[in-house]
């Protein structure tokens, strides 16, 4: 049985159809994996729906050298490439909210190109120091979009700024250890932590302080 009924086919179509250049899923799984299987097939679907998409999938007992050359330490982990690695990672089944994400952080990928403000990406490119950010989330969020995406769109912008976006409920280890109580939460280089969604400039400003 498909994930991906007819009219949600339709509508992805015309949301993918300004695509510029081909993009390359990664996805890692395993096989005692919460969501693997689901995620796997939900990307298969994806790809059959353009084809400037296309899908590597590998199995992180058996390609620990793949994992660890992308820093994969978790499952299922979606990674995704127009010519190079853009420091963009999804942790969990992109589903409700989520695939929203999965859809935009596409077509940022293959123009290559952001919607951030021309000063923020003018601050980025001379970033010279490394920046990790994580994004905790859950599908039911409706705020955690806009947090996800303005990381990983810096993480596009800059090649010293990774960004994942982590699906709390599965990863509750992680979600326990960062003290995520609500979501959108997001730590960026391990000490600063924010609650909430939070406008482009504060969420800068944030991440000016680590330089």
């Amino acid at each position: 049985m498909k994930l991906l009924n007819a009219d949600t086919q339709k509508e992805i179509k015309d949301i993918l159809k300004d695509m510029k250049d081909s993009v390359k899923i990664i996805l890692f799984i395993k096989d005692d994996c919460m969501y693997c299987k689901e995620t796997k097939q939900l990307l298969e679907e994806l790809k059959e729906l353009n084809e400037k998409i296309s899908l590597e999938i590998y199995n992180i007992d058996f390609a620990k050298e793949k994992a660890e050359y992308y820093n994969i330490d978790k499952v299922p982990a979606i990674i995704l490439e127009n010519q190079k690695d853009f420091g963009i990672r999804i942790y969990g089944i992109p589903s409700g909210y989520e695939f929203g994400i999965l859809l935009q952080d596409i077509l940022y990928v293959s123009k290559k190109e952001t919607d951030l403000n021309l000063s923020t990406k003018e601050i980025l490119k001379n970033l010279r120091k490394p920046i990790h950010i994580k994004v905790f989330v859950t599908p039911t969020c409706p705020y955690c979009p806009k947090a996800v995406l303005m990381a990983h769109q810096m993480a596009i912008e800059s090649d010293f700024i990774k960004a994942d976006m982590i699906e709390a409920s599965e990863f509750p280890e992680l979600s326990n250890y960062y003290k995520v109580y609500g979501v959108p939460k997001i730590i960026v280089n391990e000490t600063i932590h924010i609650e909430g969604a939070v406008p482009e400039s504060v969420f800068l400003q944030k991440i000016q302080t680590l330089l």
